[in-house]
């Protein structure tokens, strides 16, 4: 028995022995090498987004092979997603096997999921300020930004704390896009900016109809006057136009407040009428747009190139389209003196790796994203804005946005008007608190709207008592109660490591054995006294 738990312990001690040097490199701090090696091959991954447009994919591809003919010894591989969602999930499961991407287009929310891993995503504050290999370095084979070209509001974006944990790489908001010829032919005029109080009116009286049951305005059975896409925007922009609570930076929640609740039941309200939906129930604010079938529809100024009767990525058939006049107007406000709407838009990151010739490379295409060629380039396929002012005052970007309404195509006028929205209210955008967590209690914010919505379409009755039990709801399936709610803030430290559950399953097998060798000698001492 003495030789059997000596070879167990041995072995525990030898797997976690293992384990712990295993990707050791990896758990120290990156350094900046002094020199880059150009003679050393590199290979790094690059996960990125697009929105099913080819011109997107291919300005990536681009990219990568203008880079790589700057750096031959560097080989960019390109793995392309359609969500944002997939590119987070995949890099949390990568994490665990060592595996994550060099360079990954993201959101700050889930950089700091991310870090609750040991120095997996490299801070930039050193290699931003580099002389040679920084921004602006004397060293790059390219026409890098300096740091104070990079718009401030937007980098700041990108700090967890004291650090900046990545660089922006576009940026939008979120605009109401609408049919004011229905406007107009309900009555209505459209103000200076929009007003929920005004958008409720006029779907009010949008949702009359005729003996026939078809609605008056349209001549459709279809109507649903006001559509949201991102209801987690939508929650967190009503609470900071009210001045209520959402989150503290120290990840304190305060989203489930009065404030919050007395909205949704207004809502409940809207849409009990038939005057709101959501995305997520729906589908897409575009579709019913140019079909006649909604007069306001609330979706990034990015999504500028599926709105409108003429817009170059209509996605529903010819003989559904309706002709109507676009305004692009800013999301509706509470207060019109004082204008706030969400800054978004992706980051890029970079994560550490055992090589630091690695992390340098990576570091280097990460940067070169924010050259004009690409910034300008990215920008025209959508409602995007460059992130820095070299781009953005550069004669080529100036010309493209003078150019608005010359085709439907690269000057669509939908999308420049939303371009120009994105430019003349940085000022008045905000971002939010970022920790581990605030990506869950994001979709928290959000999902409050759609279960409010589904349950009131469904003919439940919501009221103060269902939106309580809501709360409660939510704060579990989110685990919110671990990062903020009823926890003083404390972050939630994450799964455990895979060397911890390698080690505990291991020590937990030593005992199974133990068990049964105790239990086998024990028989047999049994049996012995039997015999005797």
């Amino acid at each position: 028995m003495k030789r059997i738990v000596c070879t167990i312990i041995l072995f525990i001690l030898c797997i976690f022995c293992l384990s712990g040097c295993h990707g050791s490199k990896r758990q120290e701090l990156f350094e900046i090498p002094e020199e880059f090696d150009t003679e050393k091959q590199y290979e790094i991954t690059f996960w990125a987004k697009n929105d099913t447009n080819l011109t997107q994919v291919a300005i990536y591809e681009k990219a990568v092979a203008d880079f790589e003919a700057l750096y031959p010894n560097i080989n960019v591989t390109l793995r392309l997603y359609t969500d944002y969602g997939r590119i987070y999930n995949d890099v949390i499961t990568n994490i665990a096997t060592g595996t994550t991407p060099n360079v990954c287009i993201t959101y700050p929310d889930h950089i700091a999921t991310y870090l609750t891993g040991d120095n997996t995503v490299v801070p930039l504050d050193e290699l931003m300020a580099d002389e040679k290999f920084g921004l602006g370095g004397s060293e790059l084979r390219f026409d890098s930004p300096k740091k104070d070209e990079i718009i401030g509001k937007y980098l700041a974006e990108g700090m967890i704390g004291d650090k900046h944990y990545a660089i922006p790489f576009l940026r939008s908001t979120e605009a109401c896009y609408v049919n004011k010829t229905f406007v107009e032919k309900l009555g209505f005029t459209l103000p200076e900016t929009l007003t929920w109080d005004f958008i409720w009116e006029v779907c009010e009286k949008a949702v009359e109809k005729d003996a026939d049951g078809n609605f008056l305005v349209n001549g459709q059975p279809v109507l649903l006057p006001c559509i949201y896409k991102s209801t987690d925007n939508m929650m967190i922009q009503v609470l900071r136009q009210k001045d209520a609570d959402y989150s503290t930076d120290a990840g304190e929640i305060g989203l489930f407040n009065d404030t919050t609740k007395e909205f949704l039941l207004e809502l409940a309200d809207h849409t009990a009428n038939g005057e709101f939906s959501t995305f997520k129930i729906s589908s897409y604010p575009a579709n019913f747009l140019n079909a006649g079938q909604c007069i306001f529809a609330i979706d990034s100024t990015a999504g500028a190139t599926w709105m409108g009767s003429d817009a170059p990525l209509i996605d529903i058939a010819e003989d559904r389209l309706v002709k109507f006049e676009t305004e692009v107007m800013t999301v509706p406000q509470f207060d019109t003196e004082n204008p706030t709407m969400i800054s978004q838009g992706p980051s890029v990151c970079v994560f550490n790796k055992s090589d630091d010739g690695e992390v340098l490379a990576s570091w280097l295409f990460a940067q070169y994203l924010l050259t004009n060629e690409v910034q300008i380039a990215y920008s025209q396929t959508e409602g995007y804005v460059p992130v820095t002012s070299k781009a953005q005052k550069s004669p080529e970007y100036l010309d493209y946005l003078a150019r608005e309404g010359e085709d439907n195509d690269l000057y669509y006028e939908v999308k420049l008007k939303a371009t120009k929205l994105a430019l003349n209210y940085t000022d008045k955008t905000f971002v939010t608190p970022v920790f581990n967590g605030s990506a869950s209690l994001r979709n928290a914010a959000g999902q409050l709207i759609e279960e409010v919505t589904k349950a009131t379409r469904r003919g439940r009755e919501v009221d103060s008592a269902y939106i309580d039990s809501l709360y409660s709801e939510m704060i579990s399936l989110h685990r919110l109660d671990g990062i903020g709610a009823g926890s003083g803030g404390k972050a939630d430290l994450g799964p455990l490591p895979p060397t911890a559950i390698m080690l505990l399953s291991l020590i937990a097998t030593a005992w199974v054995f133990i068990g049964i060798n105790i239990l086998v000698q024990t028989l047999k001492k049994r049996k012995n006294q039997g015999n005797s």
